[in-house]
């Protein structure tokens, strides 16, 4: 490490002015709001500290079972069961393993 010089990260700030939107158009709003936003740039690390997302094998769910997943959920939240709510959450979804096995 004797050898490297890496190059400090330097700090470049913007300025935006963002669109007006519909309803300050028609009400007359006249001013136009900016945002600031500052962004780095130098040398980079390589490593983050999130794994990378998993692939979830899922189904095609049917209005029953988002029904039922939602219901689910609302009973893990008046219980306080977070384990249901994530049951429901997976029911909704189709990441609930339902039909996974094959009968041949």
């Amino acid at each position: 490490m004797l050898g490297t010089r890496r190059s400090p990260r330097t700090t470049r700030h913007t300025t935006t002015t963002t669109k007006p939107s519909l309803m300050s158009r028609l009400t007359g709003g006249r001013s136009r709001k900016t945002h600031t936003v500052s962004t780095t740039s130098g040398p980079r690390t390589t490593h983050s500290r999130r794994a990378a997302p998993v692939h979830h094998q899922r189904r095609k769910t049917s209005i029953g079972d988002k029904v039922a997943g939602a219901l689910k959920k609302v009973q893990g939240s008046l219980t306080h069961n977070p384990a249901k709510k994530a049951a429901g959450t997976r029911r909704m979804h189709g990441t609930d393993g339902r039909g996974s096995r094959r009968v041949y």
